[in-house]
């Protein structure tokens, strides 16, 4: 784990590359040096409905929001945090310039007595990227 989830207006379909956003929170999450790489997933859904500051159509958003596997401190995550976000903003600056876009990001950390996990993704990368 981690897992990041992209909730996002649909009006920003033609506005911004969601499928390349999401590469570049993969290669973020990786390069922080701390998130596992056979954990990172990253996905993103468009709202069925929004209603946003003064209703008018033209508004969007982005929401980043990453659930970690508790036990790191609170520096590394502050720092994890930063690097992600400051990819996110870097590639969504072109169309912050344009439109009307609400960015935001949350990282939550998880239980892990509570999140049981299995997988085999581990298995199936090439041997020089295994944790």
């Amino acid at each position: 784990m981690p897992h990041i989830t992209v909730d996002y207006s649909p009006n920003l379909e033609t506005r911004v590359d969601i499928a390349a956003l999401c590469d570049v929170l993969r290669i973020a999450a990786i390069e922080t040096g701390v998130l596992p790489l056979a954990g990172v997933r990253v996905r993103a859904f468009a709202a069925t409905h929004v209603a946003i500051a003064d209703g008018d159509a033209k508004h969007g958003y982005i929401d980043i929001g990453l659930r970690l596997r508790g036990g790191r401190s609170l520096e590394v995550r502050r720092a994890a945090t930063a690097h992600i976000f400051a990819a996110a903003e870097k590639f969504l600056a072109p169309a912050m310039a344009e439109i009307s876009l609400a960015l935001s990001f949350e990282m939550r950390d998880i239980d892990p007595e509570l999140s049981p996990k299995a997988g085999s993704t581990r298995e199936h990368l090439p041997q020089h990227l295994r944790d």
